[in-house]
Order: structure tokens, then sequence, then C-alpha cells
């Protein structure tokens, strides 16, 4: 069997266990020459369709390689592994790229795949920054990978990744660490702002934002990820806007004169507009289009309506 063949038998099986993509890959094909060529040791883009001047040597060979019994079994055992587990293959494999840059992932944190993070590398929110831009806040960090991309993309800033979950950021750390970037990077458990210290230039969010019947309907590779890092409706809504609800209030105070926000709400823009219908938001345009990334500047946000007392706050005040 030469690898080609190796892969595409792998891709129908995944495809007739009806596993579900969306954590680095979107079809079987992709799913499986990744997990076959991390199996073997093999470069992740190896190339394996012949360019259009006809393949090269190399090209031919490496579609043509043969693979024995051995590593055969090798790649049968992984499959099996994604097909019962569900686990995305990012998970299996330890390793998730983001933007060609690799990150170490682990069941600890959501595995990686924020559209923001082709803000970053694009260039596509560098309208919005200055000279000025120092101090950069990554919230809901997760594994990091938005932090060390921001950090990259913009070489004088300063970034704090702050994130409710110790272990997603243990995981930061090894991504921290992985890239060199300690001196830049600061760690923070906190639960929104509460530990986070400071104004911002720059806040970066890709928060929970699922809205309840869609968390119902995930698949089964989405519940093998952190139900915190997904589910937007951990304070008792149903539309995944309540970690949003909380972070447009608060945010100004966090933020300089001319910072901005950019915030990831995946398939949810409806719920988001029907939340906040008087907000101007700027939609970013990104490979899924546009209307899953928003730009908001602290102006707009001063706007956002702040949360009415409850009656044990006002009672509080009283008794001050």
């Amino acid at each position: 069997m030469t690898l080609l063949e190796l892969i595409e038998t792998s891709a129908q099986q995944l495809t007739d266990a009806g596993v579900a993509f969306g954590h680095g890959t979107s079809n079987a094909f992709d799913e499986a020459a990744w997990l076959v060529l991390w199996q073997l040791g093999l470069p992740l883009d190896t190339p394996l369709d012949a360019p259009s001047d006809g393949p090269s040597d190399d090209q031919q060979f490496m579609a043509n390689r043969p693979v024995d019994s051995v590593e055969q079994e090798q790649v049968a055992a992984l499959l099996r592994a994604r097909i019962k587990s569900r686990k995305p293959a990012a998970y299996l494999t330890h390793e998730a790229w983001l933007m060609g840059v690799p990150f170490y992932v682990d069941e600890r944190a959501i595995v990686p795949r924020s559209l923001i993070a082709e803000l970053l590398v694009n260039g596509g929110i560098d309208y919005w920054l200055s000279d000025a831009t120092h101090t950069v806040l990554d919230l809901c960090s997760g594994n990091g990978s938005l932090a060390v991309l921001a950090a990259m993309a913009y070489p004088d800033v300063t970034v704090d990744a702050a994130d409710l979950s110790a272990d997603a950021l243990a995981v930061a750390r090894i991504n921290i660490d992985k890239h060199g970037l300690a001196g830049r990077i600061n760690l923070i458990e906190s639960d929104r702002f509460a530990s986070v210290p400071g104004r911002y230039d720059l806040i970066l969010c890709n928060p929970p934002y699922v809205n309840a019947q869609s968390m119902a309907a995930l698949p089964p590779e989405f519940h093998t990820e952190p139900a915190l890092a997904l589910d937007g409706n951990q304070h008792g809504g149903s539309d995944g806007m309540d970690f949003i609800r909380s972070l447009l209030r608060q945010a100004p105070q966090h933020m300089s004169e001319h910072a901005v926000l950019v915030l990831e709400i995946g398939n949810e823009r409806d719920h988001f507009e029907a939340a906040f219908p008087k907000l101007e938001a700027l939609w970013l345009e990104t490979s899924a289009g546009e209307d899953q990334v928003l730009l908001l500047t602290r102006d707009v946000l001063a706007k956002v309506p702040q949360e009415p007392p409850t009656q044990s706050t006002q009672r509080a005040s009283l008794r001050a």
C-alpha cells in the first residue's frame, strides 16, 4: 500500500464512521492526511497532489511511498482511537496549527481555531492600532495561541493572557515557553476582568458564546472540549450571550482612550444583535465571512447600558 492509498482508505473509514470535523480540518481527507502523516513522522505539508506541470520526483515518491505492515497497523490504531473516542485529531497528536504556527494542546484547553488569528497575522486590525499600541489583553486565552500570535505580530507590545481555567493556563505556559515569549506574555488567572490589572490598547476575546440549542446539538468531538470554553449560557441564559453581556459592560474600564476590542462570536450574530440592537459594531472580514468577528471602540462600548443593581446591592448601598 502506498502513502496516498493509505490516506484515501483512512479517509473512507472516517467517513463511514460519521466522525465530525472542525478542529483544524473540514473534511475526511484532510483529517486522514493529518493523522497518517503525523503517525509516520512525515511533515504535515508533505505534497500529495501533483502540480499542474507534472509531479517532481520527490512528489511522485512521497505519494507512492510504500507503507509497510507495521506502519499500517500504527495508523490503524490511531484511527481506531479517533473513531472510538471521538476526540479531535489535535488531542490525539497533542498538536494544532494556527496560521502556520504549531501549538501544544490537550483536553485541558479548547483546540485553537479562532478567526482572530487571521486578523493578527494578515494585518486585518492594523488600521485601528498605532505606535501608541503597547499593551494587549487576550481574554479567554485558552491554550495561549492568540497571545502568542499577537506577540509575534507586534514585537513592541506586551501581552496579558487571562483565563478562568488554571488548567488552560498551564497549557498556555507550555506554548509561551515553546515560542520563547515568556518575557513578553504574562499569564493571569481571572474571571473576566476580576484579576486583570490596568488598561489595554487592544483587547482580544474569543469567549464562550454557543447558544443552548446549538450546545445540545454539537457533535461528540466538541463535547470532548472544556464546556467552560464553549457554553455561553452558564449564568442562566439561552442565547449564548451571558459572558458577552458582562464583558461589554466591564470592558471600557480596562481600555485606554483609543483602544479597541476584537470579539469573536462564531455563528451567533443574530443572537448578538438581538442582545445589543443599538451597538455600532464593525464586522471584520475573515475566511468565514463578515459576520463572525467584530470590532468595538471604547467610545462605542461606553454607551452599553450598565446592569441595574440587584436588590442585595441596593440594600448594601443603603447600609453603607
